[in-house]
């Protein structure tokens, strides 16, 4: 997969990035709200504003758009987790910040209909499954890998297999609730009991992985 998928394409003139964003922040709302079948590069341009044909020289096609609005998405997402082991900050502060940041990103509104389309259309087209797990939640993985890996050389904690315990890290974050949410089952958690279950899931953590 290209590492940035919403860089212009082509040789020749550069593109204009102010009409590309824009199609590319109308393709991600209405993809999420009506579904890959139903948006159509007619509505994406009239809701960007441009011309069809202005659309298709920027996304050769409807499935070029839309791994550039799953991408596009998923990145803008990413920022709020900062994975650092800075000096002289507790471990248990840092889980703390980046299970804050976390559980408040697969809460968002977004990140479920995001979440929901790609569960739907994953069983049609597995290629977009793909796109999306390598564009957010494999990074967040890779991320989370390496800091644990930093943790484990530094005593603090002693993790064998860093990767593994990355994925049950954000596998005890999302749990129930989340899964709950999806379903549309139960709302998102409200700030105070999001916060209780942050920090739960980090005693746990922490106490499976103390030296």
């Amino acid at each position: 997969m290209p590492n940035d998928l919403t860089a212009p394409v082509g040789p020749g003139r550069p593109k204009d990035l102010a009409k590309r964003q824009a199609i590319l922040e109308a393709a991600k709302q209405l993809f999420l709200t009506l579904g890959y079948a139903s948006t159509s590069m007619d509505a994406v341009a009239t809701a960007a504003g441009v011309s069809k044909l202005t659309v298709y020289s920027h996304f050769t096609d409807k499935e070029t758009l839309f791994t550039a609005a799953i991408s596009a998405t998923c990145t803008a997402q990413l920022p709020e987790l900062i994975f650092e082991l800075p000096d002289g900050v507790p471990l248990e502060q840092v889980l703390l910040n980046i299970g804050c940041g976390f559980q408040a990103l697969i809460s968002s509104d977004q990140s479920v209909q995001l979440t929901r389309l790609i569960m739907t259309l994953g069983t049609q087209d597995p290629k977009l499954s793909q796109i999306f797990f390598e564009a957010g939640p494999l990074r967040v993985l890779r991320e989370m890998e390496v800091l644990l890996q930093r943790v484990d050389q530094s005593g603090l904690l002693r993790i064998e297999h860093p990767d593994r315990a990355a994925e049950h890290f954000f596998c005890l974050l999302k749990g129930a609730p989340n899964y709950r949410l999806l379903l549309g089952y139960a709302p998102a958690l409200d700030a105070e009991a999001a916060q209780a279950h942050v920090e739960e899931v980090v005693t746990m953590f922490m106490r499976a992985y103390r030296p």
